[in-house]
């Protein structure tokens, strides 16, 4: 259904009025406003990697993401909508933009961009094809991200796994001060360290690593019905942080192993 309604001047809030009377559109549903004229956006090809089912609102977002990105910058191997933003629902707070180019790209200037124009507060990854490769050999956090993707191009990313302990322990790093922390984070920090560890922990065991797959190691390891339980920021704290440093502590303990077992080979 389109509705063609006018904009009306509010006190606080402007507002469009639209009838009762009206097939679908029910009250409580996600809208996309836009001018009934003017310069539309060309309509461009997406695909799809582990995304099983997305709101039409967000496909259309993305494609307009896209169009403004290409629009500043024409030097591109591919771009790479992932993170909250392609899950269902709409708990996201910003939209993860991988941009994949050789050349140098001012990432500042592209966000302030698509925030201007198209109301979109975007967070920008910049890499080039040889550092995403590098980091799908040795970098969990790329395996994730590129697990549940929207992309502009087609890519098939098939590189064998290195395990590189001196890097894996650098990554690990960013999930240390969770416990020290704990109550200083949002939900969505807490998660993150804790998602991180989780991945390092299946690369280690040469474990698929995906969203999905993460989120169940997550619920085995910390007994939880959902991942939601951190996010939301309403865990045992006690509890909690029993599980963690001891899971934290056993990742800790095989890096370290590999590193001394990597040195006595040398």
């Amino acid at each position: 259904m389109v509705i063609i309604s006018r904009i009306s001047k509010g006190s606080k809030m402007d507002q469009i009025y639209i009838p009762k009377n009206r097939a679908g559109l029910g009250v409580g549903s996600y809208v996309l406003i836009s001018p009934a004229s003017g310069k539309q956006v060309r309509e461009i090809g997406v695909y799809y990697y582990g995304v099983r089912g997305i709101e039409p609102i967000k496909v259309r977002i993305i494609k307009e993401i896209f169009s403004e990105v290409e629009r500043l910058i024409h030097n591109w191997n591919n771009l790479i909508i992932t993170g909250s933003f392609v899950e269902e629902g709409f708990g996201f707070r910003d939209v993860d933009l991988l941009i994949v180019s050789d050349e140098k790209i001012n990432t500042k200037i592209v966000e302030g961009a698509v925030s201007e124009n198209l109301g979109v507060n975007a967070h920008i990854l910049l890499v080039s094809e040889k550092m995403l490769a590098a980091g799908l050999k040795s970098d969990p956090f790329y395996l994730l991200i590129l697990s549940k993707c929207i992309a502009r191009r087609r890519f098939v990313y098939n590189i064998k796994r290195e395990l590189n302990y001196k890097i894996l322990d650098l990554h690990l790093l960013k999930s240390r001060n969770l416990s020290e922390n704990f109550d200083s984070l949002s939900g969505k920090d807490k998660y993150n360290m804790v998602r991180n560890a989780v991945a390092i922990w299946l690369f280690l065991k040469n474990e698929k690593i995906g969203v999905e797959e993460v989120n169940k190691e997550i619920r085995r390891i910390f007994e939880l019905k959902s991942v939601e339980e951190i996010k939301l920021n309403i865990l045992g704290k006690t509890d909690f942080l029993k599980k963690y440093k001891r899971f934290y502590n056993n990742v800790f303990e095989k890096i370290m192993k590999g590193v001394k077992n990597g040195a006595k080979s040398k």
